[in-house]
């Protein structure tokens, strides 16, 4: 039996806000991201994302975070999910997670303009603690560690307004803080609500799942027990594997090999080990196994990716 993927797609309604505002929005970002980069903004948290062209896939560990497209449209790959979002669609990944994510619509004369700003738990517990919510039980989708929506029109003008003191940076101290609580007020009373909840509170199987990911984030090198860890976590083995494919898309297992292939195609490409000591360096003791799961992740054999990379950074 072939095992079908599950995709993920919006159906996209009207937009909320006056299209004026996405002009601005847009504006703004291309005037700070003039090139192809992530672009780090003088507001703590909030960065820029500019693409002149649809881009290969990129393997990356994803820390929580909101983000919003302003032009061009984008998709990312949980597992063996598919999220598309485009003009006024907002993601959000609320715990770390190894994804795929690539730009599918953008060109020269209309680049992929987004935003991104970086989801703080002490921040959001603040706001959390201040709001009434409804923590009515969770279900499979208010689990899931990445949803993609609809901005609103309030989470929309709150967006616009952090991105206008970019253009007044005496205000930043002061209104930056502010306006970052009402963007996570509005994300907590929003559809994504019920998943950042979950992921917050203590005690919950989503919260326990995100102590587990803090482990093996801290040791992916370390061979992995399901048992040990599912006992760290104050959770049956049972349990802690379903709740923790229901919140990742994946399983343990898959979720480390994800994070030890990524580090060591970091360990390759900046840090210019060969491919032996970046396997072992990640915990890989097989050479071949080694070469073997990084083919099937990133399609190439370990020197050939790293190579055909290098050389497309090149030619930029």
């Amino acid at each position: 039996m072939i095992a079908m993927k599950r995709t993920r797609d919006l159906t996209v309604p009207e937009l909320t806000l006056n299209p004026t505002a996405y002009q601005e929005m847009a504006a703004i970002i291309a005037r700070f991201a003039t090139e192809d980069v992530e672009y780090a903004t003088p507001i703590e948290g909030l960065y820029f994302n500019r693409r002149s062209s649809p881009t290969q896939p990129i393997h990356t560990a994803q820390w929580p975070c909101f983000a919003l497209v302003l032009q061009g449209a984008k998709s990312l790959r949980l597992g063996d999910e598919h999220y598309r979002y485009g003009v006024g669609d907002y993601l959000v990944v609320s715990l770390d997670l190894p994804v795929v994510s690539r730009v599918t619509e953008a060109s020269r004369g209309t680049p992929h303009l987004g935003l991104g700003m970086a989801i703080n738990a002490d921040r959001l517990k603040d706001v959390m603690s201040r709001v009434r919510l409804n923590r009515s039980p969770a279900t499979s989708d208010d689990v899931r560690g990445v949803a993609v929506n609809k901005a609103s029109a309030d989470l929309l003008g709150a967006s616009l307004r952090l991105l206008r003191l970019l253009d007044t940076p005496d205000d930043i101290p002061a209104m930056a803080p502010l306006i970052e609580q009402e963007i996570l007020y509005r994300l907590l009373t929003g559809p994504v609500g019920p998943s950042l909840l979950q992921i917050a509170i203590t005690e919950t199987p989503s919260n326990r799942i995100a102590s587990a990911i803090a482990w093996l984030k801290e040791n992916y090198m370390r061979p992995l027990r399901i048992e040990e860890l599912a006992e760290r976590v104050a959770m049956s083995m049972s349990s802690f594997h379903h709740h923790f494919k229901a919140v990742t898309a994946m399983t343990p297992m898959q979720y480390q090999k994800r994070l030890r292939l990524h580090e060591a195609r970091r360990l390759m490409l900046i840090e210019r080990l060969d491919v032996g000591a970046a396997g072992y360096t990640v915990g890989y003791q097989s050479p071949s196994q080694f070469s073997r799961e990084y083919s099937r992740l990133y399609g190439l054999p370990p020197l050939r990716d790293v190579g055909a990379t290098r050389e497309a950074i090149a030619a930029k």
